[in-house]
């Protein structure tokens, strides 16, 4: 088995787990349905493509870099327009002045960060990776109005023992404050408990995806172990270019 590293992080992100009608949620990290959305589009497959059923052989780890702000966005759509202009009715009729605005809730997550090792089959993995390469559309943090910042794809070549990089990668956030401060805990998810020694708690997740067909979309239920650990507070990265480079220098220290 082979993996791959992605840095998931931009200025907004939003990752739905209950999203209907007028009110789309997210959760506060990366869900497994967004993530297979996100390479569906770099492989140009439409909603209505089947998924690819090796797909379900991947293993996702997150580790939670910076978790972000929660904001929550008042969307309005179809208001003011003259009446032949307005949202068109299941009816196909158009909505009557009166009730022509229709108004939602969308929430994300602001200046959260992400780093997320997918392993799996080598074949699986190598035409993931090809793909993030040269996406044929953007990739996007589970909402297409949140593009993914660079760079996204850590490791063009797969990687032997991606999900263990995670202790290691610089992270996405600034260090403690105080000499003794030597280690920052950070948490993870996991899709197996981690050893018997350590401590974790665990959730399900409506977002195994079976379809993305807009008229036949369905999940099935996961379940993720949330685990906190200490990591040596050299490893923070800080924000911006101090961070990129201290990705970058990493990343040419352990591949070349």
């Amino acid at each position: 088995m082979i993996g791959i590293l992605l840095h998931l992080a931009g200025p907004m992100q939003s990752w739905g787990i209950a999203a209907a009608f007028n009110d789309r949620d997210t959760h506060r990290y990366p869900t497994r349905s967004g993530l297979l959305g996100l390479i569906s589009a770099a492989h140009g497959h439409t909603r209505t493509t089947p998924l690819n059923e090796e797909w379900g052989e991947l293993v996702l780890t997150v580790r939670i870099d910076r978790p972000g702000v929660r904001m929550s966005d008042f969307h309005t759509v179809g208001g003011g327009r003259r009446p032949e202009q307005t949202v068109p009715t299941s009816e196909g009729k158009r909505r009557s002045l009166d009730t022509a605005t229709i108004t939602s809730r969308r929430h994300y997550l602001a200046d959260a960060a992400f780093t997320a090792a997918l392993e799996g089959p080598a074949e699986v993995i190598t035409g993931i990776a090809a793909a993030l390469t040269h996406p044929v559309w953007a990739p996007y943090l589970g909402r297409r109005s949140c593009p993914a910042e660079a760079p996204l794809l850590l490791t063009p070549t797969p990687i032997e023992r991606a999900a263990a990089e995670l202790d290691h990668l610089p992270l996405a956030r600034t260090a403690p404050r105080g000499k003794d401060k030597t280690t920052v805990s950070v948490e993870f998810v996991l899709e197996a408990p981690p050893g018997q020694q350590e401590a974790c708690r665990s959730e399900e997740l409506p977002d195994l995806p079976s379809s993305f067909h807009p008229h036949e979309r369905a999940h099935h239920d996961r379940r993720v172990y949330l685990h906190t650990r200490d990591l040596p507070a050299a490893l923070c990265g800080g924000y911006g270019t101090d961070y990129l480079t201290a990705l970058h220098t990493y990343l040419e220290s352990t591949t070349s």
